[in-house]
């Protein structure tokens, strides 16, 4: 039986084309949808072509990096090969998805956002009588841009070192590139969430030691959290951001209790005792730790996914090769993030 992925005419003009990704422009001239009821339903236009030329990326029967470049349309799938790869690294432990409320994709590298600020009165819940005016909620528009970062690698090799190469093991490196990245994302972000976007919205910071926090500064103890926690109201803490200060966390008695202790050990996955759940990141200041509701702190806003440079790819010149990701991120709401400092002891 003959497939129609077998005939794709495939040239470099198909990652120009404005708005589309290279898979997209190989979905619109292959579609899936074709394919349904077929041994070969499972695979996207990408694989298909994979396929077409009996390329293997993984196992150790993976082919080497010379496969790619058996024919002139074949070398067209290498830079979509490398992005993939760096997108899959990105995705590894991407802790992005548990601090984002929200998403938006944008073209440029400025972006202008919303914002809602209510009052204190503005978050009391009021009986609305009969014919009395409904209480307002007001939008605006940010005053200041947010400014998106171009955060990427530049990929330095010799075709002629990495041509025997298995692909499954080239595969990892470009893995540690993505991952490498999304790393330099997360503290973007969490330069966000402490400092805003520009628009006079920095998280209110709290010090252990110092009302209303209680306790001794230096020192981490639950009374603290909890004082803490109680600062989010009408929000919820249900995320928590540090650094060096999760060996302080992990050592508090209450998180030694069963259930806590059961969930870290099985699963690695670190529950304050106030069911908040704690990710760790170098970019979170020393003695520090950052508090959040997931649900209405951050905007992500992506100006576009992985970026390879692909006529270099395509024409073997890896030497200088970048590889790139846009992001940038926007407070939603200023009080839904606040900033406790644990401070030096003495």
């Amino acid at each position: 039986m003959a497939y129609h992925f077998e005939t794709v005419k495939l040239d470099k003009g198909m990652y120009s084309e404005s708005g589309r990704s290279f898979t997209k422009v190989l979905e619109k001239c292959d579609p899936s949808e074709q394919y349904k009821g077929t041994p070969l339903e499972h695979l996207d236009a990408f694989q298909r072509q994979l396929k077409r030329f009996d390329i293997k990326v993984k196992g150790m029967d993976s082919d080497v990096v010379s496969k790619f470049f058996a024919t002139w349309e074949s070398a067209v799938l290498f830079p979509e090969y490398v992005a993939r790869a760096v997108r899959q690294g990105m995705e590894e432990s991407n802790i992005l998805p548990l601090m984002t409320a929200a998403e938006t994709r944008v073209d440029g590298m400025d972006y202008r956002s919303i914002a809602s600020v209510p009052g204190a009165e503005d978050k009391g819940l009021k009986m609305v009588a009969e014919g009395a005016v409904i209480p307002e909620t007001s939008i605006r528009a940010q005053e200041n841009l947010v400014k998106l970062h171009k955060r990427g690698r530049m990929l330095v090799a010799s075709y002629e070192a990495i041509q025997h190469q298995r692909l499954d093991l080239f595969s990892v490196t470009l893995r540690q590139i993505g991952a490498y990245i999304n790393r330099m994302h997360a503290a973007d972000a969490i330069d966000v969430l402490v400092n805003g976007d520009g628009n006079n919205n920095a998280a209110q910071v709290y010090t252990v030691g110092t009302a209303p926090i209680s306790g001794a500064a230096g020192t981490l103890s639950y009374d603290a959290l909890v004082d803490f926690w109680s600062q989010f109201d009408p929000y919820t803490m249900n995320t928590i951001l540090v650094g060096d200060a999760a060996a302080k966390l992990l050592k508090l008695d209450e998180m030694q209790d069963a259930m806590a202790g059961l969930t870290f050990q099985g699963t690695g996955k670190m529950i304050t005792p106030m069911g908040a759940t704690m990710l760790r990141s170098s970019a979170v200041p020393s003695n520090t730790i950052i508090g959040l509701d997931k649900h209405y702190a951050l905007e992500m806003v992506k100006g576009s996914d992985v970026l390879v440079e692909y006529d270099k790819l395509i024409d073997r010149q890896l030497e200088r090769a970048a590889i790139t990701s846009i992001s940038g991120f926007a407070k939603i709401f200023q009080d839904a993030s606040k900033v406790l400092q644990i401070g030096s002891a003495g």
